[in-house]
């Protein structure tokens, strides 16, 4: 019961409002899901991303409910990002091309685990490439 005043009693709206309640925590469970990371493209790398030098991602989890990690991360990064046909130059082989350096929050992929780091909410990852012409 909702008192509009103390002397008068009003019954709850009719608008099933508890089905809504639940919907509502549904739609949480799933924000809850997504992580929220930053991308940067450096080195000539982000030609390939149509000059798109940073990106802010919500990347949801697995399937299994576990995080996106780095390979997971590159893998989208190619499917949805990538929109040049050389797509070789960033990715051979579901990892990074030899000649790419990957940060993780500025320390070097290697020392956290390369592909296999599992990413958390507000991580930055970096790709710069060290190839250049000459």
């Amino acid at each position: 019961m909702f008192f509009r005043d103390p002397t008068q009693m009003v019954s709850p709206p009719k608008d099933n409002f508890l089905a809504k309640d639940a919907n509502l925590g549904e739609n949480m469970a799933n924000e809850e899901k997504k992580i929220k990371i930053k991308v940067e493209f450096g080195g000539g790398l982000e030609l390939l991303f149509q000059n798109i030098r940073h990106l802010n991602l919500e990347l949801p989890r697995t399937k299994d409910g576990k995080a996106f990690n780095i390979a997971h991360l590159i893998e989208y990064l190619r499917n949805n990002h990538l929109k040049d046909r050389r797509a070789a130059l960033f990715t051979q082989e579901g990892t990074v091309t030899p000649g790419i350096l990957v940060l993780v929050n500025d320390a070097d992929w290697e020392l956290e685990g390369r592909e296999e780091y599992e990413l958390c909410e507000r991580d930055e990852i970096v790709f710069i490439s060290t190839l250049h012409g000459g």
